[in-house]
């Protein structure tokens, strides 16, 4: 089990370390162009951050009514397992 566990954390910094030469050959600067001509400097990798980032936090937000709907049905079953609780009985065949 320690293997494992060496073996992830060196996963991760060879990743941090590909991440990290990726951002240091990307520092050129890059114009960004919005509406009404209003522009953007910066260099590449802050973009690509920042648009990463936005994308990340949008698909977050778009699980949170998922989430929120699944955690109201569990805190119902929840409450109709108690004993006394509104369990309705089954039909009778």
């Amino acid at each position: 089990m320690k293997f494992i566990t060496h073996l992830s954390w060196l996963l991760r910094a060879l990743l941090f370390l590909a991440i990290l030469a990726f951002a240091l050959m990307n520092t050129g600067p890059v114009t960004l162009r919005f509406f009404l001509g209003q522009t953007w400097q910066t260099p590449m990798i802050v973009a690509l951050l920042f648009f990463f980032a936005s994308g990340a936090a949008l698909g977050v937000l778009a699980c949170v009514s998922r989430l929120a709907r699944q955690r109201r049905e569990i805190l119902k079953l929840r409450r109709e397992q108690r004993p006394g609780g509104d369990r309705a009985l089954p039909p009778q065949a």
